[in-house]
């Protein structure tokens, strides 16, 4: 059997989570963990190991950017990073990318993007 992979869904959007989530377990042998932003999501990952990380950028508390910039100071083992925003501009794309982020898609966003993406990612055939 599969090792499970370990999702954190970091969004402070209700629906945007469960869309996220729902998209993920269609993938099959993931297991979700929401955190409403990435203050939260830090306790998250304190706690616990993730094989990958989605996230807004525009959150109350602690931002999407901030978020990624805090992971990629870690030292544990680099984890992917998918960025899902509304912001939509090549600016706020790039700025995600240099920070370490892995990729960026753009809200809406379609359940079949966020699974090829994580698919890919994780290299699960």
């Amino acid at each position: 059997m599969a090792k499970q992979i370990r999702a954190l869904v970091v969004d402070d959007s209700v629906a945007m989570r469960r869309s996220l989530m729902f998209a993920l377990q269609r993938l099959g042998n993931v297991a979700c963990v929401e955190a409403q932003d990435g203050a939260e999501a830090l306790k998250q990952l304190g706690a616990g190991a993730f094989d990958v990380v989605l996230t807004d950028i525009n959150m109350p508390v602690l931002d999407g950017l901030k978020l990624i910039g805090h992971i990629r100071q870690r030292a544990e083992p680099r984890v992917p990073i998918v960025v899902i925003s509304t912001e939509a501009a090549e600016a706020d794309r790039a700025k995600a990318l240099s920070l370490g982020a892995d990729a960026y898609l753009v809200k809406p966003v379609k359940a079949e993007s966020v699974m090829a993406m994580v698919k890919e990612l994780l290299r699960l055939g």
